[in-house]
């Protein structure tokens, strides 16, 4: 057993449930330590709750080791303080369709502002019995952060790594056709675009493909919304992968648009990771 963690919130409810089994097994394909964490105004009533998950672990997997703890403080500082030294942190979230007003305040999407390392965001009706491809979701080569984790994710599940680029298509103004085939300067523009635009994910993940020779990788270019793309590819898929950006010097990460719809819309978990 490595001194490795992985940590997950709870607080009594289902979705809480379900994140504490996606936890342990996240734990146990680490060959790490699991430790649930509850964050209530008064640790004494964290102590039923925190007995119940630990319980449940035993009865499910019990060769892992399992440690529990109560924190004084709001969910997203304990479970930000308890992620600095965790290669996993997980949490669960309420089905909230298209309520987007309400994700805002979740503590899922806050924690994603301030976590140290991956945060996993349990949602979706998948059960974590594995055997779905993994999804990435690249924006731009600032998300190597992400794409390495994807790799990893994928040889750890012993499954395909799906590499979605999505653009949206931009306007150009329409010109004379040239007498020679393809080559105004407009037509010659647009192919070495278009080319180029495919090509990043080829390229984006090019080191990792040769890093991770085990791993099958289907990489796609979508012309098409960025969030719409990714958000349809998870119907399918066991568990997706995005990076979230800072901005400026010591900034925390933030999710742009693709990452606040995966978060509140996803039809499987979603892992963020933030860049360095």
């Amino acid at each position: 057993m490595t001194s490795q963690r992985v940590v997950v919130g709870v607080d009594g409810s289902l979705i809480a449930v379900r994140a504490l089994d996606w936890a342990a097994e996240e734990a146990v394909r680490r060959d790490a330590t699991l430790h649930v964490l509850y964050a209530v105004p008064d640790r004494d009533e964290a102590e039923p709750v925190l007995a119940s998950a630990a319980a449940r672990i035993r009865d499910h997997h019990p060769e892992l080791p399992v440690t529990t703890g109560a924190a004084q403080d709001t969910a997203v500082r304990a479970l930000s303080r308890e992620s600095e030294d965790a290669v996993l942190t997980v949490v669960g979230t309420r089905g909230l369709g298209r309520l987007t007003g309400a994700v805002f305040g979740s503590v899922s999407l806050r924690l994603a502002a301030h976590t140290h390392g991956p945060l996993l965001v349990v949602r979706g009706d998948h059960r974590c019995d594995g055997g779905r491809e993994v999804l990435l979701g690249l924006e731009s080569d600032t998300d190597a952060d992400a794409a390495a984790y994807a790799f990893q994710e994928a040889e750890r599940r012993g499954v395909r790594l799906r590499v979605l680029h999505a653009w949206t298509h931009r306007h150009t103004t329409p010109e004379p056709p040239s007498p020679i085939a393809g080559t105004s300067p407009g037509q010659r523009e647009a192919a070495l675009r278009e080319a180029g635009e495919e090509a990043v994910g080829r390229f984006d993940v090019a080191e990792l493909r040769r890093r991770h020779t085990g791993v099958a990788v289907d990489t796609l270019a979508v012309r098409t919304d960025p969030a719409h793309a990714l958000l349809e590819a998870t119907r399918e898929a066991g568990l997706v992968v995005v990076g979230a950006h800072r901005h400026g010097h010591a900034a925390e990460p933030r999710l742009g648009t693709v990452g606040h719809t995966l978060m509140h819309r996803s039809h499987c978990p979603v892992v963020v990771v933030p860049t360095r």
